[in-house]
């Protein structure tokens, strides 16, 4: 029997879960929570599980890629936000432009590194 896929949902940790925590919903992401150490961070169809639980090697190789409308708007978004202010070791750069579309970077406070970009034309 063939696999028909429903969702595709990660599990990234954290390092201080309660900051953690409250990073995702100020980026505006809905939580769900599934257990005491554990939550459900979702926009729209789309989520991921954050944990209360710090593996340095794991973190520091944790990254995710989130396709978005409008790069430029996301950012400026961002920005208003000031997380890189309210977030200790909150980075947040500016839009890189690659020949397979552009992106810019933004690091959670625990260095889990986000991806948010726009492809030129076909999915990579």
């Amino acid at each position: 029997m063939k696999m028909i896929a429903k969702s595709i949902r990660t599990f990234i940790g954290s390092k201080n879960y309660t900051i953690s925590r409250n990073f995702y919903l100020d980026l505006g992401f809905k939580e769900i929570i599934t257990s005491e150490n554990m939550s459900y961070f979702s926009m729209g169809e789309f989520g991921f599980y954050l944990q209360d639980a710090y593996v340095k090697d794991w973190i520091d190789n944790s990254m995710i890629f989130l396709e978005v409308d409008n790069l430029e708007s996301h950012l400026k978004n961002m920005q208003d936000l000031k997380l890189t202010e309210k977030y200790e070791n909150v980075r947040l750069s500016e839009i890189k432009y690659k020949e397979w579309g552009k992106e810019f970077f933004l690091h959670d406070p625990c260095g889990i590194l986000w991806h948010f970009g726009n492809f030129n034309s076909e999915k990579v």
